[in-house]
Parts: C-alpha cells; structure tokens; sequence
C-alpha cells in the first residue's frame, strides 16, 4: 500500500539552516506563520485565536532509512519510533501550538521546530488528552 498526501500549506520559520532550528517545539520560542493554499481557506472556519491545534508536517532532505540511533537528549540508542528524530521512513513531525492569530490565510503560532518552507499537512483541534499541561 501507497498513500499520496497533498501538503494544505507550508509553515513559515525563522530557520533557514537546520543547525538553526530547536531540538523540538518550545512553546515561548518565535512566531511561525503556517500559511494555508488558497484553495483550502475555507478548512480555516472555526478555528480561534487561543486554541489549541495539533499540526502535521514533513520533514525535507532527512534520512529515511535510519531505524536506530542514540538520542540527542539522553544519549540513549533506541529505535526511531521511540524518539522523535526526524529521521524515520515517514518524516512526519507533529507539535501541538497555540493559535496566536488568524490573518487571511495564515495561522501564527510560537515555536516550531522546522525549517521555514516545510510542507504543512494538516490541522488538527488538539484533545484535552493530547495536551500536556
């Protein structure tokens, strides 16, 4: 089985280098702009200012063939699946921000972990369950 997915938008960071970007999200880091096509604004409505989202992007230029490898936090070696490397066969990163603001067709939300330019996947409204407060 294949799937083909069609990124909705890309997300604005400023981070053009990957030696640039954060281990991970942070929630008080810099304002991101995850910018929604054209075609798909209207996906937008009902979404607020405040809100928590879940949102799905992709991972350019990592290695899809690396199953193992020690993490950069505990210097542990586990399988991918256990961390949250960007290398992996599906290099989908996941991070649940806060809407800051809704402008047109751009979301702004606070410290991703991605380079500006990388394909947004989805949007998601984040479950109590999901969020760690």
């Amino acid at each position: 089985m294949e799937a083909l997915v069609r990124p909705i938008g890309s997300i604005e960071t400023p981070y053009k280098k990957l030696n640039e970007c954060p281990r991970n999200i942070e929630p008080n880091g810099p304002v991101c702009k995850l910018v929604i096509s054209k075609d798909l604004i209207d996906g937008l409505y009902g979404l607020s200012v405040g809100q928590d989202i879940l949102i799905l992007y992709w991972f350019d230029n990592v290695d899809r063939n690396i199953l193992q490898k020690h993490s950069k936090k505990t210097g542990e070696f586990s399988g991918v699946f256990a961390l949250r490397s960007q290398n992996r066969p599906n290099p989908i990163g996941a991070a649940i921000v806060k809407i800051e603001s809704i402008e047109n067709e751009s979301i702004y939300v606070k410290g991703l972990d991605c380079l500006s330019g990388t394909p947004l996947l989805d949007i998601k409204p984040a479950k109590f369950s999901e969020i760690n407060r």
